[in-house]
């Protein structure tokens, strides 16, 4: 039987932590695109000693397990107190939503940025050679020619790369970040009724599903403006 008082008495605390979720899903894939662009540019474009770094970087983010980066920067922080506060970043250090937000942009970055380059060099060098014959810039021709093509090479990808980072952002209960899992674990400790778990779990599928129905649809249109 489903105990509707215990809804009734969490379901404003479990919408907020659905709120959270949604705001660490939105904010991280947005801030860790922008750093994923910048290292796809270094991977394909920059110096060696800086494609040697941001191959590193991705490397470690990559090979690491997200709850341990979690870790490192909540309670790593902690360790450099007096150089972050003269820095005047310790009131941000010390809040976990930061942290966590922080975590997720630079791990989702690493991921995007290998969806990125990946996308880029799937473009045919012909096109980029072509666009180069009608005299466009470096700059112009990688926007106007490589980028949109790039975009429908790696569209899938971003969307599984979403869907990723909205499930693994329950890693941010376990450092008192009352997202959706968080506020129900909360009140599952409060009333110990297994349904809230379930409801956590058709949440998320929902979610999941608006988002795979949404991305079959822009990959749909970017195929129909491609065939024209």
């Amino acid at each position: 039987m489903i105990d509707l008082d215990v809804f009734q008495q969490y379901g404003g605390r479990l919408f907020s932590g659905l709120l959270v979720t949604i705001e660490l899903t939105v904010i991280s894939i947005t801030l860790g695109a922008v750093l994923a662009a910048l290292l796809t540019w270094a991977r394909l474009s920059g110096p060696k000693a800086v494609r040697a770094g941001a191959f590193a970087y991705s490397y470690a983010v990559r090979g690491t397990p997200l709850l341990a980066q979690v870790f490192l920067v909540y309670y790593g922080s902690g360790q450099f107190r007096p150089e972050l506060q003269a820095l005047g970043l310790w009131q941000l250090f010390r809040e976990p939503q930061f942290c966590v937000l922080l975590t997720f942009s630079l791990n989702t970055a690493a991921y995007q940025s290998e969806i990125f380059r990946g996308a880029v060099l799937a473009v045919p060098r012909g096109q980029m050679e072509a666009a180069k014959a009608l005299a466009l810039r470096p700059f112009l021709a990688t926007f106007l020619v490589v980028v949109p093509q790039a975009i429908r090479h790696g569209l899938r990808g971003f969307g599984n790369e979403v869907v990723l980072v909205l499930k693994g952002s329950a890693v941010a209960s376990v450092v008192t970040v009352y997202d959706l899992l968080g506020a129900t674990r909360f009140a599952f400790q409060r009333t110990y009724d297994f349904q809230l778990y379930i409801a956590a779990a058709i949440v998320y599928i929902i979610i999941v599903e608006l988002l795979r129905r949404g991305w079959n649809h822009l990959e749909a249109r970017f195929r129909l403006k491609a065939a024209r």
